[in-house]
């Protein structure tokens, strides 16, 4: 098992965008002194649920101020971006790093970030799978060429080539936010583990790994790549003394965040779009995952793994609003969970 933190760099009312900034820099260099596996980045555009607007060139900061822990982003959101270029910035990063970096990649939403890099709503709503191939490609081929719906150009070499790294690995993992059946067939196709959201438990996330491992084997993927599927859940952890104090610091904190946050977002069309109730969304995540007392966590998380077949954790750290308490939490996880783990 394998436990990482997931950063937003999230700000949180009263905060400025240097403050979130900050600490979401600080509770990844206290994650490697702690012992975690990874650290993830999100990625947001023109709001304040995440102050991240590029998860690649955090992660080349953070890369650089580390020297054991693995750096991912959960997500890269492709369709504002060209597949070349993300895989290109995924290439350097792998070889620099010496194969510390993990590239996950998502959909996004319909948000009005299509409108802004001029990607447009068919980026989102169709063009997915195509530059998901496209960006696959350039992490594994030593040349590429795209005569595609979306993207069409002559055969080009890949500079930095990953297939050149002195790692174990030709190149950069990929990881695939998953959310529905066609996105969970999408990473099954292509032998790519799922990153699956926070907002769903256990008895969903086993399902959408069963689902995986099905059309995994329909599409003919080697045994041992389908065993060997490094799936990871998204969820959050925070450790107190005792669970009501770990209930009550996420209470106090998260919905304030999660309210100015989520009405922030701006559909490109002028969609109608519900908000989850903050107050009731952070009650179902204090109730789905690791909050509590250390014992607690450790055994939450070694039930989730055992239900689902989930070997890989990113958990939400910085729940509480505050760059001490954040730290604090950090090094809990990694020495008083992770030590009852392992």
């Amino acid at each position: 098992m394998r436990v990482g933190s997931f950063v937003l760099a999230a700000q949180f009312p009263g905060q400025g965008q240097g403050e979130a900034l900050h600490r979401a820099v600080r509770s990844a260099e206290v994650a490697e002194e702690a012992g975690l596996d990874t650290v993830w980045l999100a990625e947001h555009h023109f709001v304040p649920y995440g102050t991240c607007p590029s998860a690649t060139t955090l992660a080349a900061l953070l890369l650089g101020r580390t020297r054991r822990i693995r750096i991912g982003t959960a997500v890269s959101v492709l369709p504002t971006t060209h597949p070349v270029a993300l895989g290109e910035q995924a290439a350097l990063l792998h070889l620099t790093s010496g194969g510390r970096f993990t590239l996950g990649v998502g959909r996004g939403g319909p948000w009005v970030d299509l409108e802004v890099f001029g990607t447009g709503l068919e980026a989102y709503e169709k063009a997915f799978p195509e530059s998901l191939d496209l960006l696959v490609r350039w992490l594994r081929e030593p040349s590429v060429a795209a005569a595609g719906d979306r993207f069409r150009f002559r055969e080009v070499p890949v500079v930095p080539s990953p297939s050149e790294s002195l790692t174990e690995t030709a190149g950069p993992e990929v990881v695939v936010a998953c959310t529905s059946p066609s996105s969970v067939r999408l990473a099954a196709e292509r032998g790519l583990p799922m990153l699956l959201g926070m907002h769903v438990g256990d008895e969903e996330k086993a399902e959408m790994v069963t689902l995986w491992r099905q059309y995994a084997r329909a599409a003919g993927r080697p045994a041992d790549e389908i065993r060997g599927a490094a799936h990871v859940s998204a969820g959050i952890c925070q450790i107190a003394d005792r669970r009501t104090d770990a209930v009550e610091t996420l209470m106090k904190a998260m919905p304030g965040w999660l309210r100015q946050g989520l009405e922030a977002h701006v559909t490109v069309d002028g969609r109608e779009r519900s908000m989850r109730d903050p107050v009731a969304y952070t009650e179902l995540l204090c109730g789905l995952h690791p909050v509590g007392t250390a014992r607690l966590c450790a055994d939450r998380l070694a039930a989730t793994s055992e239900r689902t077949g989930i070997s890989r954790f990113a958990l939400l750290v910085e729940g509480s609003g505050d760059l001490a308490a954040t730290e604090e939490n950090v090094r809990r996880l990694g020495t008083e969970v992770l030590t009852q783990l392992r």
